[in-house]
């Protein structure tokens, strides 16, 4: 005799609570699979996660317990050759925000919530030091009278030693330009970026609800953000600022400022180059064109484009809160972008985030690499202006 099957009971409640948080995204879906099929995962595990079945769970309102829901990177790959264009990454954001809600999250993101309520940083690092960084280079607090953009320096370089170097780049380059510009110094809040990777989604809505109130109050208008996530955040997740509020990445902003023939990028730099997209640029808001048009308008930078590339680029494996999150030795998707960087013959490997910069630099120091250098294509431009 066959054993009894348990029966699957649907949650109308929590199917509601799904319907809310994602605008029915997951309703979209006929199970083809090719999320499954196209997700970086299947290309470090011998079996990937079933990205298929979350998806059918959020159509049932099934709750998740199973840890594979924390191994999305958010990086969008599914999203990009999805046939239905379902909203692949605010699914998972939403079945992460139930498992907040059930106090299922995993050890350690815990304490990136805490950090972030407490220092408005993941860093943990207190709000007084934030401008810490800068303090050699005498920048203005931002005045909508007197400044053009406000360069939005985000946790990452405020508190990162190796995304600093990223901002002090970015400074010369501004400068160089003749940019009117300023900072917020100890006063700048959190974009809420990481939170929203981690789906805490009414956390990242209260953040996100004061620092667009705080940018009201201090008139910004224009800024550029080093971090991708923060930019994505500002751009496609925040409340209205106001009319005329316009993010921008920052290497947006420099491909600008060349093509006004205000950033001059005269002295060579003998380069060869291969671009990592920071997928966060590139797939989730479609900007693969400016930092190539910076790098190529560097005198003696040779630009090598990897296999994957633009829009297929492959993920570094920093999103979707894995920065905050151990991963497997033999599971980072980073060992795999460096193998294709190596293959073009390239002596810099050059990207536009402090996540793929932190990712991509520890597969290089893992293998013991030392023919490439992980570089941000602000630093690059920096060797090719007027000392």
């Amino acid at each position: 005799m066959e054993p009894k099957k348990e029966a699957i009971v649907i949650n109308d409640a929590l199917w509601e609570r799904l319907l809310e948080l994602t605008g029915g995204a997951a309703m979209l879906c006929y199970q083809c699979g090719t999320c499954t099929a196209i997700c970086p995962w299947g290309l470090v595990k011998e079996e990937t996660f079933s990205v298929r079945s979350f998806i059918r769970q959020a159509q049932l309102g099934l709750p998740d317990g199973n840890e594979a829901l924390w191994l999305c990177t958010t990086c969008g790959q599914c999203e990009a050759y999805c046939p239905r264009g379902v909203a692949i990454t605010d699914v998972f954001r939403a079945l992460r925000t139930l498992a907040w809600e059930r106090r299922a999250a995993p050890e350690g993101l815990p304490s990136l919530l805490w950090a972030v309520f407490w220092n408005d940083n993941p860093w943990g690092q207190p709000p007084s030091q934030r401008a810490q960084w800068a303090q050699d280079l005498a920048l203005p607090i931002f005045d909508p009278a007197q400044h053009e953009i406000l360069c939005y320096v985000g946790g990452a370089a405020s508190y990162d030693g190796r995304a600093q170097k990223v901002a002090v780049a970015l400074v010369r380059l501004l400068r160089a330009a003749g940019v009117s510009f300023g900072v917020l110094g100890n006063e700048e809040p959190p974009s809420g970026a990481d939170v929203l990777d981690v789906g805490h989604q009414p956390y990242f809505e209260e953040l996100a609800q004061h620092t667009a109130a705080v940018f009201r109050e201090k008139g910004v208008t224009r800024l550029l953000t080093i971090s991708p996530h923060d930019y994505d955040a500002f751009k496609n997740r925040y409340p209205p600022v106001s009319d005329d509020f316009q993010p921008l990445h920052y290497t947006q902003y420099l491909a600008e400022l060349v093509a006004a023939g205000r950033l001059r990028l005269e002295k060579p730099v003998d380069f060869r180059v291969t671009l990592h997209d920071p997928c966060y640029l590139s797939r989730h808001n479609d900007e693969t064109a400016a930092p190539r048009r910076v790098l190529e308008a560097i005198p003696g930078v040779e630009l090598r484009e990897m296999e994957d590339a633009g829009v297929d680029t492959l993920c570094c494996g920093g999103g979707g809160g894995r920065m905050w999150l151990e991963t497997a030795p033999d599971e980072r998707f980073a060992d795999l972008r460096v193998a294709e960087a190596l293959e073009t013959g390239a002596t810099v490997l050059a990207t536009a985030c402090p996540y793929c910069i932190a990712c991509l630099e520890d597969s290089l120091k893992a293998q013991n690499i030392e023919n490439l250098v992980v570089m941000d294509v602000a630093e690059i431009a920096a060797h090719s202006v007027a000392s």
